[in-house]
């Protein structure tokens, strides 16, 4: 297990050093000059473009400027914002909390509801069945732009139920402001557990071990606590891995709609304006994200799954 896990993290490593050299090198592959495309396209004095050249290093050779922007970034410095004149590290970081919360929230709905969709679909053949294959079929095909739009609409407009924009204050507030974009954000990811569990736990209630303990009297809850969804465990989380990713980018789209002040409408409005030094630093934190968020399920794993840690352990 050690020999896997200092495999991965070099894997990690190396990935977060590959991505890193794409998105810096990214500024170079833009027609023009660099300096220019760093200033967004916006006409500036001399002064004004030397001071970019000499804050980027852009006058050195390109191995040059690449070994001091990722030294800086291992240190927490990001660089200058070129719309906000701040600190990039400062401006992600006043806008963290909101993108986690709505993740954190998010999540929670897609855990609750797709276990449980996909449980009840399993237990209940036949007409609930297929109602929530038809129900989960259209969740995961409805883009978050698309839901956020319908729960606008209705529970905003229509309804007055909850606020169609911003952040909220204080943590009750923010909860509630939260609800629409948290569904909006979740509904894709709900089909697609439901769907996974379904399938999942089927192939579970089929095997050998769980007819002898139906046959032998052990209550039904018993059975599907003990010997269905415990086993049925292994697929639900590899998953996890796809809905982190679904979530990282979905998340820019829903926090626009909603007018949310996040990392996702920051990377939204910065791509807009060809703010590059934000750009390149939410880019490389969502690469890190994603890259942990799979190291964690290839941790856990083989918990839920021993027979998966003694296969790495032989494979070591």
């Amino acid at each position: 297990m050690a020999g896997f896990l200092l495999r991965r993290i070099g894997g990690i490593a190396v990935t977060l050093l590959v991505t890193s050299f794409l998105v810096f090198g990214s500024v170079h592959l833009a027609p023009g000059d660099p300096a220019s495309f760093l200033l967004g396209g916006r006409s500036a004095s001399p002064a004004a473009v030397a001071a970019i050249k000499a804050q980027y290093h852009l006058d050195d050779p390109f191995l040059v400027q690449y070994t001091k922007w990722i030294g800086g970034v291992v240190t927490g410095d990001f660089g200058k914002s070129a719309t906000f004149r701040q600190d990039v590290g400062g401006l992600i970081a006043a806008r963290l909390p909101t993108t986690l919360l709505l993740i954190g929230y998010a999540g929670v709905l897609i855990l609750v509801g797709g276990l449980a969709f996909g449980a009840l679909a399993a237990l209940r053949r036949g007409v609930v069945d297929r109602a929530v294959l038809v129900g989960t079929g259209i969740a995961t095909a409805t883009p978050s732009f698309v839901a956020a739009i319908g729960l606008i609409s209705l529970f905003s407009v229509q309804l007055g139920w909850f606020p169609a924009f911003g952040n909220g204050g204080g943590f009750g507030d923010r909860i509630y402001h939260l609800t629409l974009p948290a569904a909006a954000l979740a509904l894709t990811f709900v089909g697609l557990l439901a769907r996974v569990t379904r399938t999942s736990m089927l192939e579970e209630l089929g095997r050998e071990h769980v007819e002898v303990a139906r046959s032998r009297g052990v209550p039904g809850s018993d059975v599907v606590r003990r010997h269905v969804l415990r086993n049925a465990l292994g697929p639900i989380t590899t998953v996890t891995g796809t809905i982190v990713a679904g979530l990282l980018v979905a998340t820019s789209i829903v926090e626009t709609a909603f007018g949310l002040s996040g990392v996702g409408q920051l990377l939204v409005s910065s791509v807009t304006v060809k703010d590059f030094p934000v750009v390149q630093a939410v880019s490389l934190l969502v690469v890190l994200a994603f890259v942990t968020a799979n190291l964690v399920v290839d941790l856990v794993h083989p918990l839920i799954d021993p027979r998966l840690s003694h296969a790495k352990g032989g494979g070591a």
